[in-house]
């Protein structure tokens, strides 16, 4: 029996999730899961430095947030913290992974199966690579090329499936069995960040230069941290995009 692996997996309760939740892709989404994160606490974390506190903003604190911004005095974003829900293809996560100042706890394909859920990219997404390392632009190809990309994927993605269901059956331990898997195939974890190290995130994975995919995923992130801290995102925006 075929694997449906382009139908829409995420459940009614997850569409509906409310303003925490933003869906990425065709199976993933970024859920904001808490903060203890705002402005106030940038603020703050600089004026320690002349033993003052502030218990509500000002605007001379939000010129102090642009100035700190401008001059990269970095550590004052760095007392505060996002945490979020993130279900993403396993190539998405690992350059996500990469940012090492963060926490990750990923979902493990050792102790439980995984579900049949693997990334088919829109056919507006299947892209051709034009120029040079470095210097390459992507173009989409033409509707035939990326229908037949879609297909292929999907062949590849069912067949591997099954075999890691075969191999489970007969006994090979998940750890083991997991090693056939592509890795389009989807992952969860939780992630929990900093403003400064978000900052750093959102400059090089919201960028014309990062991969479509996870790009999508730092614009949603976006939306979230200049949610929560204005201020402090605006500044960033102002600064080219240049974390501190």
């Amino acid at each position: 029996m075929a694997i449906d692996l382009r139908s829409e997996t995420m459940t009614d309760a997850e569409r509906g999730a409310g303003p925490d939740f933003i869906p990425v892709l065709d199976k993933g989404f970024v859920r904001f899961t808490g903060a203890m994160a705002d402005d106030l606490s940038v603020v703050n974390a600089a004026r320690v430095s002349f033993a003052d506190t502030r218990e509500a903003m000002t605007e001379r604190d939000e010129g102090l947030i642009r100035f700190l911004m401008r001059e990269r005095h970095g550590t004052p974003f760095e007392h505060n913290a996002f945490r979020f829900h993130i279900k993403a293809p396993i190539f998405v996560a690992r350059e996500h992974m990469r940012h090492r100042t963060n926490s990750f706890n990923e979902w493990s394909a050792r102790y439980s199966k995984l579900e049949p859920e693997f990334y088919i990219p829109d056919p507006a997404d299947v892209r051709t690579q034009v120029g040079k390392p470095g210097a390459y632009t992507f173009e989409q190809v033409d509707g035939e090329t990326a229908e037949a990309t879609r297909d292929a994927q999907q062949a590849v993605y069912e067949h591997a499936y099954r075999t890691y269901e075969e191999l489970l059956e007969r006994g090979v331990a998940k750890e083991v069995a997991r090693n056939v898997l592509p890795v389009a195939i989807y992952t969860q974890y939780f992630w929990t960040v900093n403003a400064r190290s978000l900052m750093n995130f959102l400059s090089l994975r919201n960028a014309e230069t990062a991969q479509r995919e996870i790009r999508r995923y730092a614009e949603a992130v976006e939306v979230f941290f200049a949610r929560e801290m204005p201020i402090t995102h605006a500044a960033f925006v102002a600064n080219e995009r240049r974390a501190p």
